[in-house]
């Protein structure tokens, strides 16, 4: 089959045999009045690489692939890292087709029949060099959401090996029932973290609601666990050296100083207690948190939390390392953010093989 390559890198094919024949084998190209088919740059690329098809001047002398190749690359700015997607998704059997933005490309599942078949799939192709745009992400997750669509994206590496992610916008919930503390209880603070003394508080809060960590006799609670308590009510605080009392602000000042994404990981620790999960931290995973769906007693841990504020940006090796790290674990990767009025909402981020 021989088709017109035309000034745009598209190709046109104009006999109606020809076109209905790569047409029916993969529902390549869009059909043209008269029986014409017209070919996208990257059905153009992809048909000329596997020689199911031959591009031709408008004169007839044959252009080799490597010059279709390197017309769309001009014409189209990042269309290498696309077609490497679209190129690996076709040779997985797939039906790809171009999209209009949000995304790159909508996918049927295997065995559709275009037109007649809903996509299956929403594709974003990303090199690994661009920025890890979080409210971006959020946006286009919602709206894939909301058209039924799953979203994947195509992470191309500096060796073009691509990883796909799966995006999803998560409502994470645990079973803990809450079970405020009938009176406050004391703790003593000590540079970064707090102390509870008292056997009936050591109790209740360290086996039955799951704070802190038992050492010996006393409960040592982080400095997130006892600002949520003291913000709470649940807790006052004293200097361990004097005995004088803190306040919450003066706590969470201390806090700040040490860890200036306090705030954001305050924000998400307390939406996370809300939603009747328990909170440990993920320091061991390199995340934030680890939240559990009961007691640690009785449950692993369901996820891994990171903690960002909006208009967050990051780079792909970081989030790809956090993703691996939590399925190795057998867990659920999340990205916490932090709006300025501290409303969290979570972004799922999963390695799969499409």
């Amino acid at each position: 089959m021989s088709g017109r390559l035309l000034p745009d890198s598209t190709i046109r094919v104009d006999d109606p045999v020809e076109a209905s024949g790569i047409y029916g084998k993969g529902y390549f190209g869009t059909p043209q009045p008269g029986g014409s088919l017209l070919l996208d740059r990257y059905e153009a690329v992809y048909l000329t690489e596997m020689e199911r098809a031959q591009a031709a001047e408008p004169g007839g002398r044959p252009v080799p692939w490597a010059s279709v190749f390197r017309r769309a690359v001009r014409v189209d700015r990042g269309f290498a890292v696309r077609y490497l997607v679209y190129r690996d998704l076709r040779q997985r059997g797939y039906v790809v087709r171009a999209s209009a933005p949000p995304v790159d490309f909508t996918v049927l599942p295997r065995g559709g029949i275009l037109h007649k078949t809903p996509s299956r799939f929403w594709v974003e192709a990303r090199s690994e060099r661009e920025p890890f745009d979080l409210d971006r992400l959020f946006d286009v997750a919602e709206r894939a959401q909301s058209a039924k669509k799953q979203l994947l994206l195509g992470v191309v590496d500096e060796e073009s090996d691509l990883t796909y992610y799966r995006v999803r916008r998560p409502s994470p919930n645990g079973a803990l029932p809450p079970r405020p503390l009938p009176a406050p209880v004391e703790g003593w603070l000590s540079t970064d973290r707090v102390t509870v003394h008292d056997p009936s508080a050591v109790e209740e809060l360290g086996r039955a609601l799951a704070y802190g960590s038992a050492i010996g006799r006393r409960l040592e609670l982080s400095l997130l666990e006892a600002a949520y308590l003291a913000g709470t009510g649940q807790l006052t605080l004293r200097e361990a050296p004097t005995g004088r009392s803190v306040p919450f602000d003066r706590l969470e000042m201390r806090a700040r100083r040490l860890d200036p994404g306090f705030a954001e990981r305050l924000a998400t620790y307390r939406d996370l207690r809300a939603r009747q999960l328990v909170v440990k931290t993920g320091f061991k995973y390199g995340a934030h948190f680890r939240a559990y769906p009961r007691n640690p007693e009785h449950a692993h841990a369901r996820y891994l939390v990171q903690a960002v504020p909006a208009g967050h940006l990051s780079r792909w090796p970081t989030i790809a390392g956090g993703v691996r790290v939590a399925q190795g674990v057998r867990k659920e990767y999340l990205l916490g953010r932090v709006a300025p009025d501290g409303a969290v909402r979570y972004l799922s981020l999963e390695r799969i093989r499409p």
